[in-house]
């Protein structure tokens, strides 16, 4: 029986041949984002993997339909799994926004769906850290929120010559588009073909560019620009403060196919140009009202970030073999005799908050070290017995090749922390 096209088995390491996906990095994929995200004040939420379908075709048209793992479930409605957890956390602030103090703060890590074809960087299923911010129209909210995005690459060890954020404004946009007598109704059509210029023919965009009153020539030279409008050098002046100015750069390419979005908007790559976009989001005041039908108006923005292209970029840097998270310490029982005292000490160990493993039943002793090496302890415990029958623990740095035998109940107290 095999798994479905597009889905992952996650093996921990080390990784049989053939299966790229470990579920050792994906957990500390999790921990490196979620430390910092509470670093930066913001809450845990989660929502359910199965929404109304209407919560996606009332946001982005009838079209998304094709993209999305939808039926009728028993009760005869009609549900998607969740694509994406941006409507979500609208759905949940428009209902109890009440609840909160301003401006919420809010994090989670689902699990994606979408049923798309397969390609690099992108499968039908992926886990995705999503910031947002609600409750707040200020640009610093912008500015810490690409602060954030910064941090949380950076917590990979990742540095400024991995990655860039690109940013931009759907505001300079829209001022653009406006001066050349653009229909505001038609500035919708007018991104979704600056979005696909890099992905087009020349000469596509320019005869949609044209029918919308704007020259190929016009917008190229604006991207090449790419001034810093004034809600972005607020940014910019704003993480520099921060020391993180070298990690971002304008770049007006940049502008988000997504209809909800309203201001800032950016994008992380990786600067050797290998990898699909590593996270992107922006600004997106409207969406709440749109969720709400008016009822909740709340100024919001976040971004996504999902582990499928960022395993790949640490895999690509040497990034990928996160220390600890397997076994601590091993625990030698060779002599069968002093079984029920190992296992007073194994409790301990675990009851102290260490990852222990020992052989369950006899088993010769250098069979029971090797399976220490493999498992990538760090330490080996073994006791015995004194001339004198007292019992003493031998403990064994394996990392550092260093030994010391000490009495058992000062075990704990010698034991280096991990």
């Amino acid at each position: 029986m095999e798994r479905l096209p597009g889905f992952r088995d996650f093996y921990p390491d080390p990784l049989p041949p053939g299966e790229p996906w470990s579920c050792d990095l994906r957990q500390h994929i999790f921990r490196c984002w979620r430390d910092t995200a509470r670093r930066y004040g913001f809450r845990e939420y989660d929502g359910p993997p199965l929404e109304p379908l209407e919560l996606y075709t009332n946001k982005s048209g009838a079209e998304i339909v094709a993209q999305l793992f939808n039926f009728n479930d028993k009760g005869d409605r009609a549900v998607a799994m969740r694509p994406e957890m941006t409507p979500t956390v609208a759905r949940m602030v428009a209902r109890s926004e009440r609840a909160y103090r301003k401006p919420i703060r809010w994090f989670s890590m689902p699990q994606l769906f979408r049923y798309e074809k397969q390609q690099k960087g992108r499968l039908r299923e992926h886990f995705q850290l999503n910031c947002d911010l609600f409750g707040e129209s200020d640009v610093s909210a912008d500015a810490e929120m690409v602060a954030l995005l910064v941090d949380v690459l950076r917590s990979f060890g990742l540095t400024p010559g991995d990655f860039v954020v690109r940013l931009s404004s759907r505001q300079a946009w829209q001022r653009f588009f406006a001066a050349r007598g653009g229909a505001p109704e038609r500035a919708y059509e007018f991104y979704q073909v600056v979005d696909k210029m890099d992905r087009e023919a020349p000469e596509a965009s320019s005869e949609k560019l044209r029918s919308l009153g704007v020259s190929l020539a016009e917008a190229q030279e604006f991207i090449a620009a790419s001034i810093p409008e004034p809600e972005l050098q607020a940014v910019l002046d704003n993480l520099e403060a921060r020391g993180l100015r070298e990690y971002v750069r304008v770049d007006y390419a940049v502008i988000r196919g997504l209809a909800y979005y309203t201001g800032v908007v950016f994008e992380a790559f990786d600067r050797k140009g290998e990898f699909r976009a590593i996270a992107g989001g922006g600004r997106y005041d409207q969406l709440v009202g749109q969720v709400s039908e008016g009822r909740v108006q709340l100024p919001a923005l976040g971004f996504g970030m999902g582990d499928v292209v960022l395993a790949e970029l640490l895999k690509a840097r040497g990034l990928a073999s996160p220390a600890g998270g397997g076994v601590d310490v091993v625990v030698l029982v060779e002599d069968e005799s002093l079984r029920r005292d190992s296992l007073a000490c194994v409790q301990r160990l675990r009851e102290a908050g260490r990852s222990v493993d020992y052989s369950l039943t006899p088993s010769k002793g250098d069979k029971q070290f090797r399976r220490a090496l493999d498992l990538g302890a760090r330490f080996t415990v073994r006791l015995e017995r004194t001339p004198e029958d007292a019992l003493q623990v031998r403990l064994k740095d394996l990392r550092q090749r260093q030994e010391q035998v000490v009495e058992p109940e000062r075990l704990l107290e010698v034991l280096p922390a991990v």
